[in-house]
């Protein structure tokens, strides 16, 4: 970071990195989620159609699955950056 609290094009490049890989960690959890659950509802419908234990699995990935989306896509709004960098610029502090 420089003298004004700006990045530089390094740490940008790192920040979007890291960006770009959770991103496609979440995808491939997706993906996996969409794959699995149908083969699961398969099975449990093949072997015991008269207990729908499915819902279990999808409950409980499905919640995961919805923290990993919004750990990943939420807007952060860096507020604790800028107030740091507030009270360092302030003379009076």
């Amino acid at each position: 970071m420089d003298m004004n609290g700006n990045l530089t094009e390094e740490e940008k490049y790192t920040r979007a990195m890291l960006k770009v890989k959770e991103i496609k960690e979440f995808y491939g959890h997706a993906i996996a989620f969409c794959v699995v659950i149908p083969l699961l509802i398969y099975l449990n419908v093949l072997n015991s159609p008269g207990f729908y234990w499915f819902w279990f699995p999808i409950g409980g990935w499905g919640f995961g699955l919805l923290m990993h989306a919004i750990r990943v896509f939420k807007k952060t709004s860096r507020w604790e950056e800028r107030k740091i960098q507030e009270y360092m610029n302030d003379e009076n502090f």
